[in-house]
C-alpha cells in the first residue's frame, strides 16, 4: 500500500492491474493478464484459460504438455485463449471501441495476439516480460505500435 498522498504513475497502475487479472487465469504453464486502456481508463480486461463453459487444462490436462511443446510454439494446440484475445473479444462482445487504445500484458504478445493488436487498432503495447517468438517483434517492427517493455521499479506519480 502506497503512502497517504503517494500515487502510482499511470504505467504502473495499468500494469498492477494486468497481475491481479492475471490471477484468474486457468493455464497450467503461463499466467498472463491483459488491460485494454484509453484515456486512462479500463477498456477491458482478459487472462488465458479455456472459453467459456469449456473444461479448464486443470480439468482436461494440458495438450502442449503431453506432447512437450515449446514455448511460442504451435499456438493451436491449446485449449486455452491468450488474455490479450480475451481482452480484444470481451471489447467486441461488449460493443467498446479499442481503436486507438494502449494494452498492457504481463508478457510481450505471441504473433497470433500480434496479427489481432495490429489490426484492433491498438498504438502502444506495454509489456513486462518477453515471450518466445521472435515473429511477434519482427511484425511490430513494421506498424507504428509503441512497444514499451516496463521493469518493475516504475512508479510515483503521473498524472
Amino acid at each position: 500500500m502506497s503512502k497517504q498522498g503517494e500515487r502510482p504513475a499511470w504505467e504502473t497502475y495499468f500494469m498492477d492491474i494486468t497481475q491481479l487479472v492475471a490471477m484468474r487465469s486457468t493455464c497450467l504453464r503461463r499466467v498472463v493478464g491483459a488491460v485494454l486502456v484509453k484515456d486512462k481508463r479500463v477498456l477491458s480486461t482478459g487472462y488465458n484459460g479455456a472459453p467459456s463453459g469449456v473444461s479448464h487444462c486443470a480439468e482436461a490436462g494440458c495438450l502442449r504438455e503431453t506432447l512437450n511443446v515449446a514455448s511460442g510454439e504451435k499456438h493451436e494446440l491449446c485449449r486455452g485463449i491468450h488474455a490479450e484475445q480475451n481482452a480484444i473479444i470481451q471489447a467486441a462482445h461488449y460493443g467498446i471501441s479499442i481503436d486507438g487504445a494502449s494494452l498492457y500484458c504481463t508478457n510481450l504478445p505471441c504473433s497470433i495476439c500480434t496479427k489481432m493488436i495490429i489490426n484492433a487498432g491498438i498504438s502502444k503495447i506495454f509489456y513486462k516480460e518477453g515471450y518466445a517468438d521472435s515473429l511477434s517483434e519482427k511484425m511490430l517492427s513494421e506498424t507504428d505500435i509503441q512497444l514499451i517493455k516496463l521493469d518493475n521499479s516504475a512508479q510515483g506519480e503521473n498524472s
